[in-house]
């Protein structure tokens, strides 16, 4: 087999119902702003369109792409069977636990009702997905691990 050509991530790029409003959600909780954004096109709705957000931190960036899904529906966590669920989601460091907690409620984040594990917060973001604040990376037993998931679902209308 040949060498593969080099080849580097730029970007994540999820969906939502109201792409602007939650890259506002998103620029807010990181501390970062909308870099670009797009209105809705022709025929769709107001909120339609699409923004994009860069999340700098040492050693690089981040940028995440939050693009309109017209067929959105809120996912369910923790997962149902037949009921959408949560099928991405982004890693983000947290330094203090309770802390990005309620900063993260504070943006507009809701606390879930299903708290599985001491050491995290399961959060819902305002399209409904699941962000759950940890412990730094590094502390978990066993190695390292990210702080701040949050995975891909849909703005509750």
């Amino acid at each position: 087999m040949s060498d593969p050509p080099r080849l580097r991530l730029t970007s994540v790029t999820i969906g939502a119902p109201d792409p602007r409003a939650l890259a506002a959600f998103y620029a807010q909780l990181l501390g970062t702003t909308v870099h670009d954004e797009d209105p809705a096109r022709p025929g769709e709705p107001p909120e339609a369109g699409w923004a994009q957000l860069r999340a700098s931190r040492e050693g690089g960036s981040v940028t995440v792409n939050v693009e309109y899904e017209e067929c959105w529906q809120t996912p369910v966590w923790p997962a149902e069977r037949g009921r959408p669920v949560a099928t991405q989601h982004l890693d983000i460091d947290v330094e203090d636990l309770e802390e990005a907690t309620s900063w993260a409620q504070e943006c507009g984040a809701r606390l879930a009702a299903d708290q599985p594990q001491e050491t995290v917060r399961v959060l819902l973001d305002p399209a409904g997905r699941p962000p759950t604040p940890s412990p730094p990376s590094g502390s978990w037993p066993g190695g390292p691990r990210s702080s701040w998931t949050r995975t891909c679902g849909r703005m509750s209308s």
